[in-house]
């Protein structure tokens, strides 16, 4: 069997070098009958996006030799080659305005240099409009213009007040683009994030957003069709359910599709690591949920109105909807109440339940290497009592833990005497080991705190302050919580942890193997 060569330039070469031919082309030719000239579509980072450009580039430069044996080689008027424009802030991070600025008129230099243009007007606008004048009256033909990660100065400086003045800078440039309209055949316009409408968009008030219409749902991504006719020859012997479990599961309301980038990585050594996530996790994220306090087992389940998910600005900043436009979170189900259209977001796949809770599990540490191996430890034993069904070994490692946990975040906030904090320092653990972890675990006779299940057991746990007066077992016990899962031939453990805000610790640790005859302890 032929194996895909690694190679730099993932999307491009590996795909031109084997034939592997993913056929995207029908939507350029959707977006070419549609009834405007102006779109937008938003993206996770490394989704496809720049291809998705290349490949209308080629086809509006009439580069009719790219697309052989493809839907658009005989759907398209080669006869055409249109002027182009193309722009990316995808490369290098600009920290100011005046960064912003040179790179701009860089990218404008580049443009007319290519084309023979020599520009007369000293402003970014001026010089931005010129070129599409003249490139207009130079060729006699409309010119198109590609936009690629349009919104990366102002996401590389988010959580900074300069963002607001990259975002100022940007929208006079992109407001060119609709005092040119009479010059122009195309737009679009990429990026991972849908900012309001009212501040980057505020001149392109009819541009066409992509992002979440359905015709175009899986205009990025690999299909689970595409994706088994395309590499059929390389995924002799792979274990489908595994390879879906972890890369599937996006859904922008078409099919749910494939991380492009991490099945043709994949693909390449044929084993199961996060690689989108590797290629970088956006700091401010990390520091988001630090600073709303965010509770982590609601990553589980979120539901947001449609409004809410398509809208996000610098001055209201969403938590939810921007882990939704960066990736980590994705459209599970789409549904209607009253006069509302809501979706129901979660995490979409092992890749990056294993990734974010790894990274979220860090902020738990102060920085140091004895506190990265204590939580490489803490990590090791988790897996230990989960395998080895002994949830005993778990007591004196959290004990330690807690113990360990910096002394100034109990100065600066009480998230002591919260029994979510501690919920969450849970969640985040089981989770970073890529188990099935339900948090808040509905029952006919309530919610369990936690359910972790593995091939063999299910865990049922319950948290309790040691101010409340229910002992945590108990309530197990009295609400019938294992009933769930009687029926599933694994064997059940219960185990209720109490916490004291005195110590900021574990105070009582009980744990019980569930016997179908007779309840066992086998604990203290």
């Amino acid at each position: 069997m032929k194996k895909l060569p690694i190679s730099n330039s993932v999307f491009k070469r590996v795909i031109e070098e084997n034939n592997c031919y993913v056929d995207k082309t029908k939507y350029v030719k959707m977006l070419e009958d549609y009834p405007s000239i102006y779109f937008f579509l938003s993206r996770p980072r490394r989704f496809g996006k720049t291809l998705f450009l290349d490949t209308l580039r080629a086809a509006y430069a009439g580069e009719k030799e790219l697309f052989e044996n493809l839907y658009l080689e005989k759907n398209w008027d080669w006869t055409k080659k249109h002027p182009i424009i193309s722009i990316s802030f995808g490369s290098g991070t600009l920290r100011n305005e005046k960064e912003l600025e040179i790179r701009i008129l860089e990218i404008l230099k580049d443009n007319a240099d290519k084309n023979g243009i020599q520009f007369e007007r000293e402003s970014i606008p001026g010089k931005f409009e010129e070129l599409i004048s003249k490139l207009y009256a130079k060729f006699n033909l409309r010119v198109v213009v590609l936009i690629d990660e349009y919104d990366k100065p102002i996401l590389d400086n988010i959580t900074k007040p300069v963002a607001k003045t990259m975002r100022d800078g940007l929208a006079s440039f992109y407001s060119v683009l609709k005092d040119a309209n009479q010059y122009l055949k195309f737009v679009f316009l990429t990026g991972v994030s849908r900012f309001s409408k009212t501040n980057i968009f505020s001149k392109l008030n009819n541009i066409i957003d992509l992002s979440l219409n359905k015709d175009y749902g899986n205009i990025c991504g690999y299909t689970q069709i595409e994706m088994e006719k395309v590499f059929k020859e390389y995924l002799f012997g792979v274990n489908l359910k595994t390879v879906k479990e972890w890369y599937d599961g996006y859904n922008f309301l078409g099919n749910d599709v494939y991380n492009p980038f991490d099945i043709l990585l994949f693909l390449v050594d044929k084993s199961y690591k996060p690689y989108w996530f590797q290629t970088g996790t956006p700091t401010f994220l990390l520091d988001l949920i630090k600073q709303k306090k965010y509770y982590l087992p609601d990553l589980d389940k979120i539901d947001l109105t449609e409004l809410q998910l398509e809208e996000f600005d610098i001055d209201m900043i969403q938590l939810e909807v921007l882990l939704f436009q960066t990736g980590y979170l994705t459209i599970k189900k789409a549904y209607r109440e009253g006069h509302l259209d809501l979706y129901e977001l979660s995490i979409p796949n092992k890749e990056v339940q294993i990734g974010l809770n790894e990274y979220l599990s860090r902020m738990f540490f102060a920085p140091g290497e004895n506190n990265l191996k204590q939580k490489t430890q803490l990590s090791r034993t988790i897996y230990r009592s989960l395998y080895n069904k002994n949830p005993a070994i778990l007591e004196d490692s959290f004990k330690a833990f807690f113990e360990s946990v910096p002394h100034d975040w109990y100065r600066k906030n009480d998230i002591a005497n919260y029994e979510g904090y501690y919920n969450c320092v849970f969640y985040t653990f089981f989770t970073a080991l890529g188990e099935t972890v339900i948090p808040e675990d509905s029952t006919k006779k309530g919610d369990i705190d936690m359910a972790v299940i593995t091939d063999e057991a299910v865990f049922i746990f319950e948290f309790k302050m040691k101010t409340n007066p229910q002992n945590a077992m108990q309530q197990i016990k009295n609400k019938g919580y294992y009933k769930k899962y009687l029926n599933d031939k694994k064997e059940i453990f219960l185990v209720g942890i109490e916490f004291d805000e005195k110590i900021k610790n574990i105070s009582e640790f009980e744990w019980e193997e569930l016997k179908i005859v007779s309840a066992q302890n086998k604990g203290k």
